[in-house]
Order: C-alpha cells, then structure tokens, then sequence
C-alpha cells in the first residue's frame, strides 16, 4: 500500500515591507518577500515557505509539482530525488533550490500531519529545545534604533545578540567598531556578542579590525570575508579568537562539504539549502568534521529541524522574519529565556498561514494540480 498521494501544490508570494529600508555591509532593502508553499494529499495540507524572490513560484507550481503529484506524500526523501532530477537543468543553487526547499518543508509537514506527529517528531527529536540569539543591528540603523532593539532582546532573556559590521563594504571601519562598543555597553559583559560582516571585508580588513572585535569580547564573527573565499575564511579561523562562521548561501550538499574545513561553526538556511531532507545530510557532514551546525534564519521552521539535529548550536532569531511570522503564521513560536521549543504534540508544524491577512502584500501565483 503505498498511502495518500499528492494532490494539488500551490505557491504564492508575499512582498512585506519593512518597518524602514534596512542594509548590511554589501546590500540594502525595504521589503522582505516570502514565498508560501502548499501541498495537499490524503486530506491534510502541508505549509513550507522560503524567503526569496516570487520566481519561486512557478518553480514550486511547475517543475518541481510535476515530480510528486500523484505519487506518496509519506516518501518525502524519495519525493526530494524526484524534483532534484527534474530541476537539473535548470541549475540547483539559487533560486531553483529556494523553491525545491519550501516544497520538501510542506511536504514534510504533510507527512507529519497525516501521522498525526510534529514535525520535529517525525525527523526524529534529539533535543526538547533550541538556543536562540537574537539578530537585526542593521548598518542602516541609529543608535538609539540599535540600543531598543538589543534591550528588547536581552529585555526577553535572550543571552546571545548579532549585529552588522562591514558598512561601506568595509570602508567605515570606525563606524563599524563604535556601534560595536555601543552594542556592548547596552548588552553587558553578560551577554554574547556576535558580528556578521556579510562577506564586506577584505582580508587585511577583516585582520585589523579582529583585535578590537576580541577586546569587545566579540565571539562569533561571521562572514568576514565573502564566504567563496574559503582560504580566506580558512587563514582567518587560524589567526583570530573568535569563531568564525559562513554558510548562509549554501543550496546544495557539496557546497557545505567545501566549507567544513574553512569555519569554526556550519551556518545552514533550511529554506535554501533543499528543505529538511538536505539540512539532515548537511549537519551529518558537519558532525563528521567537528563541527556545530547553527541554523540561519527562517526561525518558526528552522527550530523543527534544530532539535532534530544533535549538533546543533543554535539558530537565528532574525529580526525582519520574526516580524513576519509572529504577524502571519499563526502558532508561531517565541523565545523564551533565550531558547525554543517546538510543541511535539501538535501535528505537523503546529501552525498556518494567515492568508487572509497576507492578501494585501500577494504578488500572485496559479494553481498545478493532478489530472
């Protein structure tokens, strides 16, 4: 018996602006767009999303539909084999593989409910919770927007906070460090402090401003330099204190494996890399190099696939999507006392989309379903 079949998938997207344009060290925007992802079978519908362009959609409602419908929803990793082959000439990283990520989470979220399970249960839980650190401190930021944002963190008994570095691809070097020593002033010796450059530094950059960063007792400092420059990622790892991360714009499989040995820490984004079924392989090829997987983003979903990871640190609380899904995922989890737990015994998820709600910012999208 192979079980209920996939009937109908359906995307949309959503283009959400921002409470202000907003900027890290190499980019700036005003609106974050989500794309939603539903599938339907035997009765229940799965919900997965990504964040990123609405090109997504006629990936997720063509291609990629056209591989599972009519075919078992409970066989999520075979499903996954199914769109990764029809999607290989179109090119897996990018876009391509955002859209295959939101499909694979629905329909692990489809699964789950028809089994009656959570989604962290059927992946398999190995932890009750998640620690959290609270992300945002944009470059575009006043200091007295930074300063609530950190006290409204550490205000919710968050220990770990991150903020941007890097403005002007790293020409504002004094910038940089006095909204560092702002952050740490507010925050307290207490709290961690952590750093995302976003690939804005040079090398030569990233080494001189690292001694004060250590002073501040920065201990994460992500993307100092791009993360393609693996040597250079690798050569920093060896020369300063803090640990240094990347992993954020990985959307397959080899790509993480290129990386484990240049970082201190595996950033992974589940709604890019290819969903959970990809994010399992990926922190299995971490824990095979040493080392801790943190999850990137995403953080109402990314915390189902963190405590089904056993090495796990902890996952991004990123400030433009927690506005997002506390505002239109209802269910949507919280922190509390700086960790997350997702609910076992709610099926799948635990938590829909407020569509109505969503309508006023949809791009549009059609509809594929099985003949």
């Amino acid at each position: 018996m192979t079980g209920p079949l996939v009937g109908e998938v359906r995307a949309r997207a959503y283009r959400i602006p921002t409470p202000a344009p907003e900027a890290d060290a190499t980019l700036s925007w005003d609106h974050t767009t989500m794309v939603a992802v539903w599938v339907h079978a035997g009765g229940v519908t799965g919900l997965g999303w990504t964040y990123a362009h609405e090109a997504c959609v006629p990936l997720a409602e063509g291609p990629l539909a056209r591989a599972i419908l009519g075919r078992p929803v409970l066989d999520v990793p075979g499903r996954w084999e199914a769109m990764r082959s029809a999607v290989r000439n179109l090119g897996r990283p990018g876009l391509v593989s955002c859209a295959l990520s939101a499909v694979d989470i629905a329909l692990w979220d489809a699964a789950a409910r028809l089994l009656d399970l959570g989604v962290s249960r059927l992946l398999g839980r190995v932890h009750d919770e998640v620690a959290v650190y609270g992300s945002g401190g944009f470059v575009s930021q006043h200091l007295h927007e930074l300063h609530s944002q950190l006290e409204d963190w550490t205000g919710r008994g968050i220990p770990r906070v991150k903020i941007k570095i890097g403005e002007d691809a790293g020409h504002r070097l004094d910038r940089d460090l006095a909204r560092v020593r702002a952050a740490r002033d507010v925050i307290g010796p207490g709290t961690e402090l952590y750093v995302d450059a976003n690939g804005g530094y040079t090398r030569g950059q990233a080494r001189r401003v690292a001694p004060a960063l250590e002073e501040l007792g920065v201990s994460w400092f992500e993307e100092p330099v791009s993360s393609d420059d693996l040597d250079g990622l690798a050569a920093l790892r060896d020369e300063i204190s803090a640990d240094v991360t990347a992993g954020e714009y990985g959307y397959d499989l080899a790509y993480f494996a290129r990386m484990v040995p240049a970082v201190d820490c595996l950033q992974i984004d589940v709604t890019r890399c290819g969903g959970y079924t990809e994010w399992r392989r990926i922190a299995a090829v971490a824990q095979a190099g040493g080392l801790d997987v943190s999850a990137h983003c995403a953080p109402a979903l990314s915390a189902h696939a963190g405590v089904a990871t056993a090495n796990i640190r902890h996952l991004e609380w990123f400030a433009d999507h927690e506005r997002i899904e506390s505002a239109f995922v209802d269910g949507a989890l919280a922190p509390e006392g700086g960790r997350a737990r997702p609910d076992p015994s709610a099926p799948g998820h635990g938590f829909t989309l407020k569509e109505a709600d969503l309508e006023p910012y949809a791009v549009g999208a059609t509809v594929g379903s099985a003949s």
